[in-house]
Parts: structure tokens; C-alpha cells; sequence
């Protein structure tokens, strides 16, 4: 695989920071996070939702946080062990803790979650702050006034 260096780039910009940390990241091959599996979709014009499949999570073992543009789904599970002498055999059902992460582009906020069979939804809404938002400016007609500029008499 090739890698970039990008620290010539660093040197050469200013306020560009944040960009190139996120195509580091980018470039970073991850093979360590798999799990949980996770879906991402566009369900509106400016809305999205992130689904996780958390099976065997419940709503007190999972947290979702946000903080500066990055959203985090942290799952933490106690190893069940049975009470009334049952003994696994077989444990393909992952219960191991995870943390998965992603980048949140500017003006992106978590409008809610919800936990529906297995599936944990995490919905996102891009939210433009009016003072960026395009304006269309009407053009109006003028006519050109004339200047009269008053000399004074000597």
C-alpha cells in the first residue's frame, strides 16, 4: 500500500489543519474495526442516519456522544454468566465492548437515537446557519442622479 506524506503541506498552509488530519486518517488502513457492522444512508435532503448492529446490547450499555464534529457509539457488555448451571459451548454472539467513531462534517448535529431490534439508528440533520445560507439578492433599477457641485464665486 502507498502512503502520503502530507508534512510538506503542513508547512506551506495555515488553517488547513483539520483537513489533512482527516485524509491521514483516511489514509490509515483499518483493519482492527469491523465490528460492529454499520450502515449509513441519506434520508433526506439534509438529514442522514447511521445504523450499528448491536445485537444483545440493551439501551443502559450503549452511549452515544458528540464532540467537535466526531460522533461516538461506545458499547460496554459484562460477560453474561448463567445462574442456573447452563454451560456455553458455543460463543459466536460478539458481547465485547467497542468504540466506533465518525467524522461529522460542519454544521452536522445528532437529532435523536433509537434502539430497534438489534439495530441502534442515530439520526443526523446538516443544519446550514442562516449566514451561509445562499440569499437571492433582487436587483433593483436606478437611474443614474446627476451631481451638481457649486463652485463658489470668487
Amino acid at each position: 500500500m502507498r502512503q502520503f506524506d502530507l508534512s510538506p503541506l503542513y508547512r506551506q498552509t495555515v488553517g488547513f489543519d483539520r483537513l489533512f488530519n482527516l485524509l491521514d486518517q483516511a489514509s490509515g488502513f483499518e483493519t482492527s474495526q469491523s465490528y460492529p457492522p454499520y450502515n449509513i444512508e441519506r434520508t433526506g435532503e439534509n438529514a442522514y442516519r447511521v445504523t450499528l448492529a448491536v445485537a444483545g446490547f440493551g439501551r443502559e450499555e450503549l452511549s452515544v456522544e458528540t464532540k467537535e464534529n466526531t460522533l461516538s457509539v461506545k458499547g460496554s457488555k459484562e460477560p453474561a454468566q448463567p445462574s442456573d448451571g447452563r454451560e456455553v459451548l458455543h460463543q459466536g454472539i460478539a458481547a465485547r465492548a467497542f468504540e466506533r467513531r465518525f467524522q461529522l462534517a460542519d454544521h452536522v448535529v445528532v437529532t435523536g437515537a433509537s434502539l430497534v431490534n438489534g439495530l441502534l439508528h442515530v439520526d443526523l440533520v446538516r443544519e446550514i446557519p442562516e449566514a451561509q445560507k445562499p440569499r437571492r439578492i433582487d436587483i433593483g433599477v436606478t437611474t443614474p442622479a446627476a451631481t451638481i457641485v457649486e463652485s463658489k464665486a470668487a
